[in-house]
């Protein structure tokens, strides 16, 4: 019996999955929205808060941990310097996940991952 599995394993390979969350936190901060399988989601509303907080502080040292996951020099800065103050005031809850259909091919439930604007 497993207990406290900190995280899904997505049926891939420890470097595969690690890939695939920084290419999918990447495509999120880029384009502010993502639609991925439900699953895939949940997993990269965790890893995006974490990044979102460390890059609150803002200092050489949080941007250099956010550009060791992330894939685009250029995304590191869009989240520093734009994403992160817009969400200052928050305490967390940076993403909002919302379900929004069924995949024809393989019946996968697919969400849509956002990041939450102040104003809402």
């Amino acid at each position: 019996m497993p207990h406290s599995i900190a995280y899904k394993r997505l049926s891939r390979t420890d470097g595969h999955r690690k890939a695939l969350l920084r290419n999918l936190a990447t495509s999120l901060f880029k384009y502010e929205k993502i639609e991925t399988t439900s699953t895939k989601a949940k997993e990269i509303s965790k890893v995006a808060e974490r990044l979102i907080t460390t890059a609150m502080a803002g200092d050489l040292a949080a941007r250099r941990q956010i550009a060791e996951f992330l894939t685009e020099p250029a995304v590191v800065k869009k989240l520093v310097e734009q994403i992160a103050p817009a969400l200052k005031g928050r305490s967390g809850g940076y993403t909002r996940i919302t379900k929004t259909r069924v995949r024809p091919g393989d019946a996968a439930e697919l969400s849509i991952v956002e990041l939450v604007t102040q104003s809402t």
